[in-house]
């Protein structure tokens, strides 16, 4: 449930491609600057759930901002899986990437976000960007990263943050092996962070729109997870 307390705007910022457009929430007592928590999208696009979670950071205190990666395809948002599917796949991983670097950059030149703190999250095809994006910048202190695909261990060398990643036991997208290295990769690099692997669930279930997926106990614990990683390393 979104905090209906929250100060929430569209904004938008150039890209190398396009202006991105983004939803932004921010805390609607209190001071700025506030750490900042970019938010990444499902293959959904930019939809209610993702700017429901934009919400619940700034309720902690936090200036959200959910970019729209599908800036480039004309901001399109869909439910029909078959169409998310085409949107993900005529995304490029590196194009993705490029924008969350404007992203942070937008975060450097805006008066109300502590660009010295920023961390991200994101989901399913966001949740590859938020494991993706700490291998390539140092300007993010923490990452969580749910059911997303994991970097090859060459890239996982890189980590410049503290993770947490999610995994749902019943998983059909994301290999239970790729789990497995990026738990050995964390060891093996010395990279602080935990994988937790969540019994019983499926690839989604962090998600409350979707009935039958959705595991409202598991949700909340990665979610309080998510908040204490963020709170340690964003506001201590």
């Amino acid at each position: 449930m979104a905090d209906s307390q929250a100060t929430e705007r569209e904004v938008g910022y150039p890209g190398k491609s396009c202006e991105i457009k983004a939803f932004s929430a921010t805390p609607a007592t209190g001071g700025d600057p506030w750490p900042a928590v970019i938010v990444v999208q499902e293959w959904w696009g930019l939809d209610d759930h993702i700017k429901d979670v934009a919400h619940r950071f700034a309720a902690e205190g936090y200036l959200a901002i959910a970019p729209d990666l599908y800036s480039r395809q004309g901001h399109k948002v869909t439910k029909d899986p078959d169409v998310a599917a085409d949107l993900m796949n005529a995304l490029n991983a590196s194009d993705g990437i490029e924008d969350l670097l404007s992203t942070i950059a937008w975060l450097k030149s805006e008066p109300t976000a502590d660009s010295a703190r920023i961390g991200v999250i994101g989901f399913c095809m966001g949740g590859s960007y938020a494991m993706s994006l700490p291998c390539v910048s140092k300007d993010t202190k923490a990452a969580a990263a749910f059911y997303g695909e994991v970097p090859p261990d060459d890239q996982l060398e890189n980590l410049g943050c503290p993770i947490f990643y999610a995994y749902g036991e019943n998983d059909d997208w994301i290999q239970r092996a790729d789990v497995d290295r990026l738990s050995a990769a964390l060891k093996k690099f010395h990279k602080p962070g935990e994988v937790k692997v969540y019994i019983g669930c499926s690839h989604g279930f962090f998600n409350n729109t979707r009935k039958g997926i959705y595991s409202a106990d598991d949700a909340k614990d990665a979610w309080q997870r998510t908040v204490e990683l963020f709170a340690a390393n964003l506001k201590a």
